[in-house]
């Protein structure tokens, strides 16, 4: 009788893993699977996302891509991914592709994100000019003692995380203005890896994401990666203690630092499910407290309730 009870119980629990497995409503907010895109820059940022939100909820699995932002908006408009994470929203020209597949797209800023200038810590460079990062990434210049007349560093060597990154874009269109030389200007594959390389190679002038260099055990953000010295930068031609600033979280409100940009995350899921629910989640305060953590500017600054009792 037992054996019996047994074999009916098995039954049960198999037909109803196999009706789980096959029922479209599985995906809700907060179970299910799903695959998303993040341009490598902000990794740091959406790993800890990740991590909190699977761990309050067991029944979510997340394959994250980390790709360059051109990579992450392709595979958005080819219905690859319903959720991107960048640096730009999308253009009127890319809403209307997706609205014509029936595809309403929400775009919701997260973040504010700098990018850091970074050189090897033996450097004896320590702040640079807005026009100076233009004109080397011009060609204009491509001797740091045009920069410093003092300075015995020899060649620029501009190192990016990848030719398709969202940090190369973004100061190719704000600052550039379209132009970008090849002869002193170089792409890896990651933003740890310009930070490695920085590190070890006297003349190379970095440009990596602010999350990637904020010190984790800094609660203040008032220090980054002891690997690599950060450079301040000024948008003014006479740079002094007074105007230049280096990629702290207090300077990114108000783009202080004059290298900001903000960050985005779209969600392109035609019901509310798993994608829904994490970008709930993101924007919410729990998931602001991650993002004020990793050394970037939350969209909206995290409450705080302070009970106030009166003493009689």
């Amino acid at each position: 009788m037992k054996q019996i009870s047994f074999l009916v119980l098995l039954v049960i629990l198999l037909g109803g893993c196999r009706f789980f497995k096959g029922d479209p409503y599985r995906n809700t907010p907060t179970t299910g699977s799903s695959t998303i895109t993040t341009d490598e820059t902000f990794r740091p940022i959406i790993e800890a996302e990740l991590d909190v939100f699977k761990g309050i909820y067991g029944y979510s699995e997340f394959k994250a891509n980390y790709l360059p932002e051109v990579d992450a908006f392709n595979q958005l408009l080819n219905g690859d991914v319903q959720l991107i994470v960048t640096s730009r929203p999308l253009t009127k020209a890319e809403i209307s592709s997706l609205n014509q597949k029936k595809i309403f797209p929400r775009q919701t800023k997260i973040a504010t994100d700098a990018i850091a200038l970074i050189v090897s810590p033996t450097s004896k460079e320590s702040v640079i000019t807005l026009s100076q990062i233009k004109d080397i990434l011009t060609g204009k210049i491509d001797q740091w003692n045009q920069i410093n007349p003092g300075s015995k560093a020899g060649k620029i060597k501009a190192v990016f995380d990848n030719e398709k990154s969202s940090i190369i874009n973004f100061l190719v269109d704000s600052l550039c203005k379209g132009t970008l030389v090849k002869t002193n200007v170089f792409a890896l594959e990651y933003n740890r890896d310009v930070i490695e390389y920085t590190s070890t190679h006297p003349g190379v002038l970095g440009f990596v994401g602010t999350s990637w260099i904020s010190n984790s055990n800094d609660s203040l953000h008032l220090s980054f990666h002891k690997k690599i010295k950060v450079l301040s930068v000024s948008d003014s031609p006479r740079p002094t203690t007074e105007n230049s600033f280096k990629p702290y979280q207090a300077y990114l409100m108000d783009h202080i630092y004059p290298l900001t940009r903000d960050i985005y995350i779209i969600n392109a899921e035609p019901r509310n499910g798993l994608v829904t629910g994490f970008s709930a989640f993101v924007a919410s305060d729990k998931g602001q407290r991650i993002i004020l953590k990793s050394g970037v500017l939350p969209a909206v600054a995290p409450s705080r309730v302070i009970n106030i009792r009166k003493e009689f």
